[in-house]
Protein backbone atom coordinates (compact mmCIF):
# COMPACT_ATOMS: atom_id res chain seq x y z
CA UNK A 1 0.00 0.00 0.00
CA UNK A 2 3.00 2.23 0.90
CA UNK A 3 4.08 2.09 -2.49
CA UNK A 4 0.82 2.38 -4.24
CA UNK A 5 0.57 5.75 -2.18
CA UNK A 6 3.97 6.58 -3.52
CA UNK A 7 2.90 5.76 -7.01
CA UNK A 8 0.12 7.75 -6.58
CA UNK A 9 2.33 10.41 -5.07
CA UNK A 10 4.50 10.82 -8.14
CA UNK A 11 1.79 11.00 -10.36
CA UNK A 12 -0.09 14.23 -7.79
CA UNK A 13 3.55 15.93 -8.88
CA UNK A 14 3.41 15.81 -11.97
CA UNK A 15 0.17 17.32 -12.34
CA UNK A 16 -0.10 16.17 -15.90
CA UNK A 17 -2.06 13.60 -17.90
CA UNK A 18 -4.78 10.78 -17.09
CA UNK A 19 -5.17 7.15 -16.54
CA UNK A 20 -4.86 6.41 -18.95
CA UNK A 21 -13.50 -6.99 -27.13
CA UNK A 22 -12.60 -10.09 -29.02
CA UNK A 23 -11.55 -11.54 -31.59
CA UNK A 24 -8.58 -9.90 -34.52
CA UNK A 25 -8.48 -9.54 -37.89
CA UNK A 26 -5.96 -8.54 -40.35
CA UNK A 27 -6.26 -5.84 -43.11
CA UNK A 28 -8.42 -6.30 -45.60
CA UNK A 29 -9.02 -5.83 -49.37
CA UNK A 30 -10.36 -2.31 -50.81
CA UNK A 31 -13.90 -2.01 -50.33
CA UNK A 32 -15.90 1.02 -51.82
CA UNK A 33 -18.08 1.43 -48.84
CA UNK A 34 -17.27 0.47 -44.83
CA UNK A 35 -19.76 -1.89 -43.61
CA UNK A 36 -22.19 -1.14 -42.13
CA UNK A 37 -22.26 -1.57 -38.61
CA UNK A 38 -20.47 -4.69 -36.30
CA UNK A 39 -16.89 -4.22 -34.27
CA UNK A 40 -13.72 -5.55 -35.85
CA UNK A 41 -10.71 -5.49 -33.79
CA UNK A 42 -7.43 -5.32 -36.75
CA UNK A 43 -3.57 -4.99 -37.13
CA UNK A 44 -2.56 -1.93 -39.30
CA UNK A 45 1.38 -2.17 -39.77
CA UNK A 46 3.86 0.95 -39.38
CA UNK A 47 7.14 1.90 -38.30
CA UNK A 48 6.20 0.63 -34.39
CA UNK A 49 5.14 -3.04 -36.00
CA UNK A 50 1.45 -3.92 -36.61
CA UNK A 51 -0.80 -1.38 -34.46
CA UNK A 52 -4.14 -2.78 -32.89
CA UNK A 53 -6.92 -0.76 -33.40
CA UNK A 54 -10.15 -1.32 -32.17
CA UNK A 55 -13.10 -0.64 -35.00
CA UNK A 56 -16.68 0.13 -34.62
CA UNK A 57 -18.05 0.51 -38.25
CA UNK A 58 -20.96 3.05 -39.26
CA UNK A 59 -24.64 2.67 -38.51
CA UNK A 60 -25.14 2.61 -41.99
CA UNK A 61 -21.88 2.21 -44.19
CA UNK A 62 -21.04 5.82 -44.17
CA UNK A 63 -17.72 7.14 -44.81
CA UNK A 64 -17.08 9.47 -41.65
CA UNK A 65 -14.79 8.45 -38.95
CA UNK A 66 -13.80 9.73 -35.16
CA UNK A 67 -10.79 8.93 -33.70
CA UNK A 68 -10.93 8.16 -29.89
CA UNK A 69 -7.43 8.76 -28.10
CA UNK A 70 -6.34 7.14 -24.60
CA UNK A 71 -4.78 8.78 -21.64
CA UNK A 72 -1.26 8.77 -20.30
CA UNK A 73 -1.41 5.16 -19.23
CA UNK A 74 -2.71 3.73 -22.22
CA UNK A 75 -2.90 -0.04 -22.23
CA UNK A 76 -1.50 -2.32 -24.87
CA UNK A 77 -4.34 -4.70 -24.86
CA UNK A 78 -7.72 -2.25 -24.69
CA UNK A 79 -8.06 1.29 -25.94
CA UNK A 80 -9.70 2.88 -22.46
CA UNK A 81 -12.69 4.05 -24.56
CA UNK A 82 -14.07 0.50 -25.10
CA UNK A 83 -12.91 -0.71 -21.68
CA UNK A 84 -14.03 1.72 -19.28
CA UNK A 85 -17.07 4.09 -21.02
CA UNK A 86 -20.20 3.29 -23.05
CA UNK A 87 -18.58 5.04 -26.10
CA UNK A 88 -19.66 2.35 -28.52
CA UNK A 89 -23.33 2.50 -27.16
CA UNK A 90 -23.73 6.37 -27.26
CA UNK A 91 -22.48 6.27 -31.48
CA UNK A 92 -24.31 2.86 -32.24
CA UNK A 93 -26.77 4.06 -34.51
CA UNK A 94 -25.05 6.87 -35.84
CA UNK A 95 -22.88 6.98 -39.60
CA UNK A 96 -19.68 7.63 -37.79
CA UNK A 97 -16.90 4.85 -37.32
CA UNK A 98 -15.43 4.80 -34.60
CA UNK A 99 -11.74 4.14 -34.75
CA UNK A 100 -9.66 3.30 -31.35
CA UNK A 101 -6.19 2.76 -31.72
CA UNK A 102 -4.81 0.67 -28.85
CA UNK A 103 -1.35 1.41 -26.80
CA UNK A 104 1.42 4.37 -26.72
CA UNK A 105 1.09 4.62 -23.34
CA UNK A 106 3.00 8.38 -22.63
CA UNK A 107 3.66 9.19 -26.01
CA UNK A 108 1.23 11.83 -26.32
CA UNK A 109 0.30 10.42 -29.90
CA UNK A 110 3.57 12.19 -31.48
CA UNK A 111 6.94 11.33 -33.37
CA UNK A 112 9.37 11.22 -30.70
CA UNK A 113 13.18 11.59 -31.57
CA UNK A 114 14.43 8.64 -30.30
CA UNK A 115 13.40 5.61 -28.09
CA UNK A 116 13.19 5.67 -24.67
CA UNK A 117 16.19 4.87 -22.85
CA UNK A 118 15.18 4.49 -19.50
CA UNK A 119 13.06 1.95 -20.48
CA UNK A 120 14.98 0.06 -23.32
CA UNK A 121 12.57 0.95 -25.16
CA UNK A 122 12.71 -1.39 -28.69
CA UNK A 123 11.29 1.27 -31.09
CA UNK A 124 11.17 5.07 -31.77
CA UNK A 125 7.59 6.08 -31.43
CA UNK A 126 6.12 7.44 -34.31
CA UNK A 127 2.35 7.88 -33.72
CA UNK A 128 1.79 10.93 -35.26
CA UNK A 129 2.40 9.26 -38.39
CA UNK A 130 0.26 6.25 -37.67
CA UNK A 131 -2.71 8.13 -36.96
CA UNK A 132 -2.44 10.57 -40.08
CA UNK A 133 -0.06 8.42 -42.78
CA UNK A 134 -0.39 4.37 -41.84
CA UNK A 135 -3.67 4.23 -40.61
CA UNK A 136 -5.98 6.59 -42.75
CA UNK A 137 -4.33 4.44 -45.86
CA UNK A 138 -5.78 1.05 -43.82
CA UNK A 139 -9.16 2.81 -43.62
CA UNK A 140 -9.75 3.93 -46.87
CA UNK A 141 -9.03 0.19 -48.08
CA UNK A 142 -12.43 -0.19 -45.84
CA UNK A 143 -14.46 2.64 -47.00
CA UNK A 144 -13.61 5.31 -44.99
CA UNK A 145 -13.04 9.10 -46.29
CA UNK A 146 -9.11 10.07 -45.47
CA UNK A 147 -10.80 13.63 -44.80
CA UNK A 148 -13.85 13.35 -43.41
CA UNK A 149 -12.39 12.74 -39.59
CA UNK A 150 -12.96 14.14 -36.06
CA UNK A 151 -10.40 13.32 -33.11
CA UNK A 152 -11.08 13.65 -29.37
CA UNK A 153 -9.31 12.35 -26.44
CA UNK A 154 -8.79 12.85 -22.40
CA UNK A 155 -6.00 14.28 -20.80
CA UNK A 156 -3.09 13.64 -22.91
CA UNK A 157 -5.07 12.53 -25.31
CA UNK A 158 -7.02 15.16 -25.39
CA UNK A 159 -3.72 17.21 -25.82
CA UNK A 160 -2.96 15.45 -29.03
CA UNK A 161 -6.29 15.45 -30.35
CA UNK A 162 -6.06 19.34 -30.39
CA UNK A 163 -2.57 19.07 -31.74
CA UNK A 164 -3.19 16.26 -34.91
CA UNK A 165 -6.17 18.63 -35.82
CA UNK A 166 -4.04 21.98 -35.85
CA UNK A 167 -1.61 20.50 -38.26
CA UNK A 168 -3.44 18.01 -40.35
CA UNK A 169 -6.32 19.98 -41.19
CA UNK A 170 -7.19 18.51 -44.24
CA UNK A 171 -7.82 15.18 -42.15
CA UNK A 172 -9.92 16.44 -39.05
CA UNK A 173 -12.93 18.47 -39.14
CA UNK A 174 -13.41 18.73 -35.66
CA UNK A 175 -11.70 17.92 -32.47
CA UNK A 176 -12.01 17.74 -28.65
CA UNK A 177 -10.35 17.37 -25.45
CA UNK A 178 -11.70 16.34 -22.13
CA UNK A 179 -9.34 17.29 -19.44
CA UNK A 180 -6.73 18.38 -21.28
CA UNK A 181 -3.45 19.95 -20.72
CA UNK A 182 -3.10 22.91 -22.84
CA UNK A 183 0.00 24.65 -22.48
CA UNK A 184 2.42 21.88 -22.32
CA UNK A 185 5.84 23.93 -22.64
CA UNK A 186 4.76 25.51 -19.51
CA UNK A 187 8.19 25.38 -17.45
CA UNK A 188 6.57 23.53 -14.66
CA UNK A 189 4.53 21.81 -16.84
CA UNK A 190 7.72 20.11 -18.71
CA UNK A 191 9.07 18.90 -15.47
CA UNK A 192 5.98 17.46 -14.42
CA UNK A 193 5.59 15.57 -17.64
CA UNK A 194 8.94 14.42 -17.20
CA UNK A 195 8.20 12.91 -13.55
CA UNK A 196 4.97 11.45 -14.70
CA UNK A 197 6.44 10.00 -17.67
CA UNK A 198 8.96 8.48 -15.81
CA UNK A 199 6.16 7.12 -13.40
CA UNK A 200 3.81 5.88 -16.33
CA UNK A 201 6.62 3.22 -17.97
CA UNK A 202 9.57 4.33 -17.25
CA UNK A 203 10.05 7.06 -20.23
CA UNK A 204 12.63 9.40 -20.97
CA UNK A 205 10.96 12.63 -21.98
CA UNK A 206 13.66 13.74 -23.70
CA UNK A 207 13.87 11.34 -26.43
CA UNK A 208 10.00 12.72 -27.30
CA UNK A 209 10.59 16.03 -28.05
CA UNK A 210 14.02 16.91 -26.97
CA UNK A 211 15.32 19.57 -24.10
CA UNK A 212 12.30 22.00 -22.67
CA UNK A 213 13.40 24.81 -25.16
CA UNK A 214 13.32 22.24 -28.31
CA UNK A 215 11.18 23.09 -31.09
CA UNK A 216 8.85 20.24 -29.97
CA UNK A 217 7.43 21.20 -27.30
CA UNK A 218 6.32 24.38 -28.49
CA UNK A 219 4.65 22.52 -32.03
CA UNK A 220 2.65 20.28 -29.88
CA UNK A 221 1.65 22.84 -27.31
CA UNK A 222 -1.85 24.14 -27.40
CA UNK A 223 -1.53 27.50 -26.11
CA UNK A 224 1.22 28.11 -28.84
CA UNK A 225 -0.41 26.55 -31.40
CA UNK A 226 -4.01 28.05 -30.89
CA UNK A 227 -4.07 30.27 -34.33
CA UNK A 228 -4.39 27.44 -36.46
CA UNK A 229 -7.15 26.18 -34.85
CA UNK A 230 -9.19 29.51 -36.41
CA UNK A 231 -12.17 27.80 -38.07
CA UNK A 232 -12.61 24.35 -36.25
CA UNK A 233 -15.24 23.02 -34.60
CA UNK A 234 -13.93 22.66 -31.05
CA UNK A 235 -15.06 21.20 -27.70
CA UNK A 236 -12.79 21.46 -24.39
CA UNK A 237 -13.97 20.72 -21.27
CA UNK A 238 -12.43 20.39 -17.33
CA UNK A 239 -14.11 19.96 -14.35
CA UNK A 240 -13.80 21.71 -10.74
CA UNK A 241 -11.94 19.13 -9.47
CA UNK A 242 -14.96 18.74 -6.45
CA UNK A 243 -16.05 14.87 -5.61
CA UNK A 244 -19.44 14.21 -7.84
CA UNK A 245 -21.49 11.23 -8.67
CA UNK A 246 -18.82 9.43 -10.18
CA UNK A 247 -16.53 9.68 -7.26
CA UNK A 248 -17.34 6.09 -4.48
CA UNK A 249 -13.52 5.65 -2.98
CA UNK A 250 -13.25 2.64 -0.88
CA UNK A 251 -10.99 2.29 1.66
CA UNK A 252 -7.34 3.92 1.89
CA UNK A 253 -6.04 3.63 -1.32
CA UNK A 254 -9.09 4.66 -2.92
CA UNK A 255 -9.03 7.81 -1.50
CA UNK A 256 -5.16 8.64 -1.93
CA UNK A 257 -6.74 7.93 -5.57
CA UNK A 258 -9.55 10.08 -5.75
CA UNK A 259 -7.52 13.06 -4.08
CA UNK A 260 -5.16 12.49 -7.12
CA UNK A 261 -7.57 12.88 -9.71
CA UNK A 262 -8.92 16.16 -7.91
CA UNK A 263 -5.49 17.61 -7.77
CA UNK A 264 -4.78 16.56 -11.36
CA UNK A 265 -8.48 18.22 -12.55
CA UNK A 266 -8.06 21.55 -10.43
CA UNK A 267 -4.41 21.54 -12.76
CA UNK A 268 -6.61 20.51 -15.62
CA UNK A 269 -9.27 23.66 -15.18
CA UNK A 270 -6.74 26.07 -14.20
CA UNK A 271 -4.99 25.49 -17.72
CA UNK A 272 -8.47 24.87 -19.59
CA UNK A 273 -9.57 28.43 -18.16
CA UNK A 274 -6.11 29.87 -19.74
CA UNK A 275 -6.99 28.82 -23.20
CA UNK A 276 -10.19 30.17 -23.08
CA UNK A 277 -8.96 33.34 -22.41
CA UNK A 278 -6.35 32.53 -25.41
CA UNK A 279 -9.17 31.74 -27.70
CA UNK A 280 -11.23 34.52 -26.83
CA UNK A 281 -8.58 36.67 -27.73
CA UNK A 282 -7.82 35.48 -30.49
CA UNK A 283 -11.32 36.02 -31.42
CA UNK A 284 -11.86 31.62 -32.24
CA UNK A 285 -14.59 30.26 -31.71
CA UNK A 286 -15.03 26.83 -29.03
CA UNK A 287 -17.63 24.81 -26.91
CA UNK A 288 -16.44 24.79 -23.44
CA UNK A 289 -17.77 22.65 -20.49
CA UNK A 290 -16.90 23.35 -16.95
CA UNK A 291 -18.72 21.21 -14.96
CA UNK A 292 -19.50 22.27 -11.25
CA UNK A 293 -18.04 18.62 -9.89
CA UNK A 294 -15.77 16.39 -11.43
CA UNK A 295 -12.37 15.01 -10.95
CA UNK A 296 -10.04 13.56 -13.80
CA UNK A 297 -11.70 9.63 -13.96
CA UNK A 298 -13.67 7.98 -16.80
CA UNK A 299 -17.28 8.70 -15.68
CA UNK A 300 -16.79 12.26 -16.33
CA UNK A 301 -14.96 11.83 -20.13
CA UNK A 302 -18.00 9.90 -20.76
CA UNK A 303 -20.13 12.51 -19.77
CA UNK A 304 -18.66 15.31 -21.95
CA UNK A 305 -18.42 12.61 -25.05
CA UNK A 306 -21.96 12.52 -24.78
CA UNK A 307 -21.82 16.49 -24.36
CA UNK A 308 -19.53 16.77 -27.34
CA UNK A 309 -21.43 14.35 -29.59
CA UNK A 310 -23.31 16.01 -31.30
CA UNK A 311 -20.74 18.66 -32.49
CA UNK A 312 -18.57 15.90 -33.50
CA UNK A 313 -21.55 14.65 -35.56
CA UNK A 314 -22.67 17.87 -37.44
CA UNK A 315 -19.00 18.20 -38.36
CA UNK A 316 -18.88 15.11 -39.75
CA UNK A 317 -22.76 15.29 -41.20
CA UNK A 318 -23.02 11.76 -39.72
CA UNK A 319 -25.92 11.83 -38.04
Amino acid sequence: MRRTAMRIGATVLAGAIAFGAAGTATAAPANHRAPAGGYEEVFVPSEMGPVKVQIQWAARGGDAALYLLDGLRARDDVNGWTLETDAARQFADDDVTLVMPVGGESSFYTDWLAPSNFNRQGVTYKWETFLTEDLPDYLATRGVSRTNNAVLGLSMGGSAALSLAAHHRDQFKAAAAYSGYLNLSAPAMREAIRVAMLDAGRFNVDAMWGPPWGNGWLRNDPFVFAPTLKGLPIYVSAASGLPGQHDQPKGIVGHVNNASAMALEALSLAQTRAFQIRLDTLGIPAQFSFPAAGTHSWGYWQDELAKSRPMLLDALDAH
